[in-house]
């Protein structure tokens, strides 16, 4: 594992988790970058790749919760699910392009590659990589799956690249961050832990190499408090906070 100097900014911000987003603002809409620029935030996206390949900013892997549509977002093609609702708004799925687009690198970003065990995640990877490809503003790449910094570690190491972990939350890739051979195989710059496990003392031990430890998802006060103790910067959802 290559240990590089740290992007500055990564531990700079406050990031809202899916953009700020509220009972009338989708979440990973437009109108959620709006907001969290609005307000000073960093903005935490999430990426699943359309049929046709383009990067969605979207967290589900299935439509139902968050849209008029139906089924896998991997089963339809880039413009069709421009075209969904995203329900209760005027809001829909954007391509990463126009995310990005709209950001403008007024605020850094976290994009979160999605993933599971037997995905092949390489080629959202690239995808992402080739949408980002102009984009010269702050952002960092992260997954749950160590496979994501690995592949941006050998196919474009400029790029800032994060572990995301987590031991609490079921998805196939549970307890990996604390492997240390998947670890080191993954060479990511930082990692971004589940808030619940950033006692351990492999998030700790990682912060006290001062390599930056990220935290998620922050939602009270009470959370907000001990998470500034043990972790550089936090993924909020800004409920309850102001």
């Amino acid at each position: 594992m290559t240990v590089r100097p740290q992007a500055q900014w990564l531990t700079q911000w406050e990031y809202a988790h899916r953009g700020l987003h509220s009972d009338t603002i989708p979440e990973n809409s437009l109108a959620a970058a709006r907001a969290a620029v609005a307000q000073g935030y960093g903005i935490e996206c999430d990426i699943q790749r359309s049929l046709d390949d383009h990067p969605m900013v979207f967290h589900d892997w299935e439509l139902e919760r968050l849209t008029d549509g139906v089924g896998l977002v991997e089963d339809h093609g880039a413009d069709e699910l421009e075209d969904m609702a995203l329900l209760g708004s005027d809001q829909s799925p954007v391509r990463l392009e126009a995310f990005v687009k709209l950001v403008a690198g007024r605020v850094p970003l976290l994009v979160e590659i999605k993933s599971q065990p037997a995905y092949d995640v390489e080629w959202t990877c690239l995808y992402v990589h080739n949408a980002l490809g102009s984009y010269k503003h702050s952002y960092a790449v992260m997954s749950f799956d160590p496979r994501v910094p690995e592949w941006f570690a050998s196919n474009a190491p400029e790029t800032c690249r994060g572990l995301v972990g987590t031991d609490s939350y079921q998805n196939g890739f549970e307890g990996m961050w604390r492997d240390t051979d998947i670890l080191c195989k993954a060479n990511a710059d930082f990692l971004a832990i589940d808030r619940r496990d950033l006692a351990r003392h492999e998030a700790q031990d990682w912060r006290a190499m001062g390599r930056p430890l990220l935290t998620w998802t922050v939602r009270t006060p009470a959370e907000r408090s001990e998470a500034a103790e043990l972790a550089d910067a936090l993924i909020t959802e800004n409920r309850g906070f102001s």
